[in-house]
């Protein structure tokens, strides 16, 4: 599993049309919002600063999607540490899509002229600045989300990083009004080790010499950090929000793994061999595991969950 979410990573070479139209050795660039339901067509200004640099991954972005009874808040998707929406998610976007949900995906903290060539287009990586101001971008792009859908919340599923600095958004700048559920996988919810930060460094080519130099996210998600000390100054959660945390026991990024855990009312911690004992999903490889994919659809739509099986 460790080998395939790398492959996924770091070797993917097949593009959504979005992606593979796009000139050789620059990024794609998503397609411009559609008009929403007011009839305004938001504009690129409104975007984060970065929100169209990138490849939209298969099934997200599209800004005529209306949500149904059956699935009546949009879903976005928030990427890690070093990453980008494309390629962090190209199967649970288009899996989620294929269910009905409306799909969203922004690029947050991302730098100029910091790239990977991961798949094979030469992609910005983000999930690099200062994680309040990372979030205060979700929050821009929440808002752009809920005017274009004519929804009421969002639910967020988020990666590493992105499942924590969504609750960051949701405890100091008033995304609790705006927000149903969030889902984090393998999210640094309490910190980590910088060394454990740098055992990204092989799935993202020249994401070392980031750490200790532009990447003010590694360091605020150090163990001890003042952004750390800010997040403990309040409970692991808001009211009104439900929180689904997806771990493995084989995470090597976040560590200890049990840091990831929520405490608090409506909260659900999952844990990976719990449902699939010998899964050697890691903390890039959980993003990709059919198990954990399938914990989170359950949690998105828990009246409708079904037995999560091994895979």
């Amino acid at each position: 599993m460790t080998l395939l979410a790398g492959a996924l990573l770091v070797g993917a070479t097949t593009a959504p049309a979005s992606a593979a139209s796009a000139a050789p050795g620059r990024p794609a660039v998503a397609a411009a919002p559609s008009a929403t339901a007011s009839g305004r067509t938001p504009s690129v200004a409104e975007l984060p600063p970065d929100g169209d640099s990138v490849a939209s991954p298969p099934g997200a972005n599209d800004w005529s999607c209306r949500p149904t009874a059956a699935h009546p808040d949009p879903v976005v998707l928030v990427h890690g540490t070093f990453a980008n929406r494309y390629e962090n998610w190209l199967t649970l976007s288009p899996l989620l899509k294929g269910l009905g949900y409306c799909v969203f995906a922004l690029d947050y903290g991302t730098i100029p002229g910091i790239t990977s060539s991961g798949s094979g287009l030469l992609l910005p990586i983000g999930g690099l600045g200062p994680v309040p101001e990372s979030a205060a971008q979700l929050g821009r792009f929440v808002d752009l989300v809920l005017n274009a859908t004519g929804a009421a919340k969002v639910d967020i599923v988020g990666h590493s990083q992105g499942g924590m600095l969504p609750n960051y958004y949701l405890k100091f700048l008033g995304g609790a009004a705006k927000v149903g559920r969030l889902v984090g996988l393998a999210p640094s919810n309490h910190g980590t080790t910088l060394d454990g930060i740098t055992k990204l460094v092989p799935y993202f080519p020249g994401a070392a010499d980031l750490i200790y130099t532009v990447c003010q996210a590694c360091r605020d998600q150090a163990v001890g950090s003042d952004f750390n000390r800010t997040m403990a100054s309040r409970p692991d959660t808001v009211p009104g929000v439900s929180y689904t945390v997806i771990s493995t026991v084989y995470d090597e990024v976040v560590t200890p793994w049990r840091t990831q855990l929520l405490t608090g009312p409506n909260v659900d911690n999952e844990v990976l061999q719990d449902h699939c004992p010998i899964t050697l999903a890691e903390h890039v490889a959980i993003a990709f595991s059919p198990t954990a994919l399938h914990l989170v659809t359950n949690a998105l739509d828990p009246a409708h969950a079904t037995p999560v099986f091994c895979g």
